[in-house]
Formats: C-alpha cells, structure tokens, sequence
C-alpha cells in the first residue's frame, strides 16, 4: 500500500483545499507542523507546498523514515525538516508564522500499548507549541478530537458547549483525557499570555493519506478492501459516527485557521458522512467486490476500543463560518481506495 500522490484524484484532493476563500494569504507564511507523517500531517504539507511560497517546518522523529511520506520536499528551499521529539522544548532560534501540533496516538492499538507515551505525546507537545507561539506571536491551529465529549449517548448531534461524559478506568483515556487537558492548556495560554488559538474538534478523519500502522476500525476496512479480502468488522457495527474525509477534514482546519475565533473550538464533521460503522465497513466491501465478516477482538485491541455508541457531531458552528464539505462517504471511501491502488 503506498500514496500516489501523482494520482489524479489525489492532485484534485489537493486543489479542493486550494480553493477555500482567503487560501492566498497564507502565502509568504511561514507552518510549523508536528506530527508531519501522520495522516492529516502529509495532506496538510502537500496543501500547503503545492500553495507555493509558504514556508513548511515539518516535524517528526525520524529524518530518514520521514523520507518516505515527505521524501519529495527535502530539497525544496521553502521546506525544512525537523528531527525532534514533541516531549522536547523547541530550539529558542526557531519561530514560525502558525503552529500546528498534530503529533499523537491517534488509534486504539497505540493507546492499549503505550498510553503513558499517549499522554506525554499530546500534553508535552501542546505545551511546547505552546510556549513556542507566546515566544514568537505565532498562531496555533489546536487539533482537538471527538474522543473529548467521551460516551454523549444523551447528545445527539454533539455541540460544542456539551461538557463530555468519560470513564477514566479504561486505557482510552490516556487519549481522551490528555486532549481535554491539552484544550484547558490553549485556554489558558490564551488567558494568561494572549496566545491565539483556534480549536478544531475533528471527527473520525480516514482518507488516503492514512499510515500502514493505523488500527482504527475505517483504516482496517480500507486496508482489506484494498487487498481485496473480506472486510472484517468487530462488533455488531450499530455503533453511529461523524466521519470526515481528510480532505474536507484539512479544507476545514485551514477555513477555522482563517475565520474562526481566538480559543472557540469547532466541530469538524460533514452530514454526508454520518454513518453507522457496519455502513462504513459494506461500502469498502460493495468497492471492492468483497464481504463483510464478523469477529471478535483481541483482548488488547478491545482494550483500546472506544464505548461511544452515538458520536455524531454538530457542525452547525462550522456552516456558520461559511464552510462546506465536498465529499459524501461513498465517494470519499472509493477515492480513498483508488488513490491507494
């Protein structure tokens, strides 16, 4: 499985993004981004480069490994890779126009097996951002997720201002509860040192950019659609999501980064990809030409599983900054799969 970035669909993906109102002036902006290899990271800098004339420092741990996914901008003079750990403070020397700090666990296989490295991932590193955007007057771009409202079955759809119903004694939380303390954390930058900070609350993303390592239940089916074996779904599937396409998903992030307001956060979500789980998983198999199966999970995938039965996001915050999804979930899942062909 490799991205194509040549890919016609993948270039229309990236000109989408392109053509939200205000992109332009961005240019001669300069983006410092953590997490750059992950699934939102790589989308993200392939905007912004193609965008041209705005500066990308992509962060990641691996110089070498990180070739393989941004291997491509190494020699352009506009992008600069930095090889650092988040839990790290940031050299004094660098600065940067906006900070996006999108480097995270973001499956349940990494939660079950490191969640105490899941907790100093996102917390460490939305201090640092942080500190780094007070030092320099940057803008921070704050990816926050669902998983901060915990199990809202009394919620439907999910509004900003509903507090959240979470367990603490399941190994998710390491997840779920860092980032809740990561957006009290933007809250107070903004409070006590005047930090700008736009919050995202983005819905499950999945598109072609997604990592071979991802054990997100999407990520699983489009891996198996793509071999094209049965798709195996580990539950009864009645579980109903807010879905985003990661080209709406970094379309939107951007819009907010332009129009939204200083410490409000946003929904990221689309209607058009609202569905329930067992919908997702017979749409990569109708794809594919395959079907769907059931089976159980491992005790230490399980351990990492989400109990949100109903998380379906309100984003009427969003339409109300102008913003309007492209892709609905079938056309998103058979773009997602060809572009991985």
């Amino acid at each position: 499985m490799r991205l194509n970035k040549n890919h016609t669909l993948y270039k229309e993906d990236i000109n989408n993004i392109l053509s939200i109102s205000g992109i332009d002036s961005l240019k001669g902006k300069s983006f410092l981004i953590t997490g750059a290899t992950g699934l939102i990271g790589v989308h993200l800098i392939d905007a912004l480069m193609q965008l041209g004339g705005t500066s990308v420092f992509a962060v990641g741990r691996n110089k070498h490994n990180a070739s393989y996914r941004l291997g491509e901008y190494y020699d352009h003079p506009l992008f600069h890779f930095i090889e650092q750990d988040v839990c790290k403070p940031f050299p004094l020397s660098l600065c940067a126009d906006y900070i996006v700090p999108l480097a995270s666990n973001t499956h349940p296989l990494a939660y079950s097996k490191y969640p105490v490295e899941t907790v100093r991932t996102n917390v460490h590193g939305a201090e640092h951002a942080l500190d780094l955007a007070y030092r320099c007057g940057a803008t921070v771009l704050y990816p926050s997720t669902v998983e901060v409202y915990g199990n809202a079955s009394d919620q439907h759809p999910i509004p900003e201002n509903y507090t959240g119903s979470l367990n603490l004694a399941t190994l998710r939380s390491c997840y779920t509860e860092s980032k809740r303390v990561c957006e009290a954390l933007c809250q107070s930058f903004i409070a006590e040192y005047g930090v700008k900070v736009l919050i995202v609350r983005l819905s499950r993303v999945f598109g072609p950019t997604l990592l071979e390592s991802d054990s997100k239940a999407s990520s699983q089916f489009i891996k198996k659609a793509l071999a094209r074996e049965n798709v195996v779904l580990k539950s009864k599937g009645e579980q109903f999501y807010s879905y985003t396409y990661v080209t709406d998903a970094v379309a939107a992030m951007l819009h907010v980064l332009l129009n939204g307001e200083n410490g409000v956060a946003y929904n990221i979500s689309n209607d058009s990809c609202n569905v329930k789980l067992k919908e997702f998983a017979q749409t990569c198999a109708n794809v594919s030409g395959s079907k769907v199966v059931y089976d159980l999970p491992s005790k230490e995938e399980a351990k990492g599983y989400s109990i949100a039965n109903n998380a379906i996001l309100d984003n009427s915050r969003l339409k109300g900054l102008g913003f309007i999804p492209k892709y609905d979930i079938k056309d998103a899942i058979q773009r997602t799969i060809e572009i991985l062909k």
